[in-house]
């Protein structure tokens, strides 16, 4: 089966460094097929036979043997990667996908942490929740985005991490390669 695995918060300035090349390596040793990445952000697209949430931690441990690393893990198989471009909530909006992120998420927020989300948009940002995914459209960047800095980081009370439009479409062709 094919999954996606993003990893939370690598090469990210001199911190949580991780060659992909070194990663490739680390998860085809862990019995992993066909494995290739994106970029260097922590993508991978590879063939494995576990549950996705299983594969998360078999990677999330891997890593961490392997390079020493906590680094939360977020897996997605190739359909459920289709599901989250299919619906594509913001699609009206959203005109720059580099401005357009999906966060993908361990588990779905509460109500209440979706509440809390929404009121730190801007008058021209977008959130929409969805399952385990948040869909955030940043029209003037995420430099300055009260909402950014909470999607981007660790307080939401389970595994996340973010990708921009551009990557989240690259990711299921390659998934469907």
């Amino acid at each position: 089966m094919r999954q996606i695995v993003l990893l939370r918060g690598i090469n990210l300035g001199p911190r949580n460094r991780i060659a992909m090349p070194a990663l490739r390596d680390l998860l085809g040793k862990e019995g992993f097929e066909d494995v290739r990445t994106y970029l260097q952000s922590g993508n991978a697209v590879l063939s494995a036979d576990l549950p996705p949430a299983r594969l998360a931690g078999e990677c999330k441990r891997a890593i961490a043997e392997g390079f020493g690393l906590d680094i939360d893990v977020v897996v997605r198989t190739r359909d459920e990667l289709a599901e989250v471009v299919a619906r594509n909530p913001l699609a009206r909006i959203a005109v720059n996908p580099k401005r357009y992120q999906v966060t993908f998420l361990s588990d779905e927020l509460d109500r209440q942490a979706i509440q809390r989300l929404a009121a730190l948009a801007t008058a021209d940002e977008r959130l929409v929740a969805i399952g385990r995914e948040l869909y955030a459209w940043h029209p003037e960047g995420v430099a300055r985005s009260r909402l950014w800095a909470q999607l981007g980081g660790q307080g939401l009370g389970v595994s996340a991490t973010s990708r921009n439009w551009t990557t989240v479409e690259a990711l299921l062709q390659m998934a469907d390669a």
